[in-house]
């Protein structure tokens, strides 16, 4: 089911496993982070805790869209929540090493893959701590 459409954006949501999958397909910028922030909070207010954000389809990732990352992450730290990722993109890949956040997320090729084993506990216990280290 689509939770939102945007000329520059659309993302579906999908339940798998006890994993809230958030397929965006568009750019994730100053546009639409603010949109994808809002969706998390309304399906964290609904009781989702364990998110895969899939970033398949996504061409661009700029700092707006970094930034709601880690508003997100702070989000689902408070709900004992997880976050992981889906991305194949070596170009986005790269920005996430940059960032010193694949010591702190775990990264997947496909949705199937990230959700393969149901949640257990809160999977944030290591952020910021690591993340302040990069």
């Amino acid at each position: 089911m689509n939770i939102i459409e945007d000329p520059c954006m659309v993302v579906s949501c999908d339940v798998m496993n006890g994993w809230t999958v958030l397929h965006v397909d568009g750019e994730v910028d100053i546009h639409t982070s603010p949109m994808i922030r809002k969706a998390v909070a309304e399906l964290l207010d609904e009781g989702h805790r364990h998110f895969v954000l899939d970033l398949c389809a996504v061409p661009l990732l700029d700092s707006m869209g970094l930034g709601m990352i880690v508003a997100v992450t702070k989000r689902l730290q408070d709900h004992q929540g997880s976050l992981r990722f889906v991305c194949a993109d070596d170009r986005l890949l790269r920005v996430f090493r940059v960032c010193g956040w694949h010591e702190v997320y775990r990264f997947y090729d496909a949705p199937e893959e990230a959700t393969r084993r149901a949640p257990s506990g809160c999977g944030l216990e290591s952020w910021p701590r690591r993340l302040a280290r990069s």
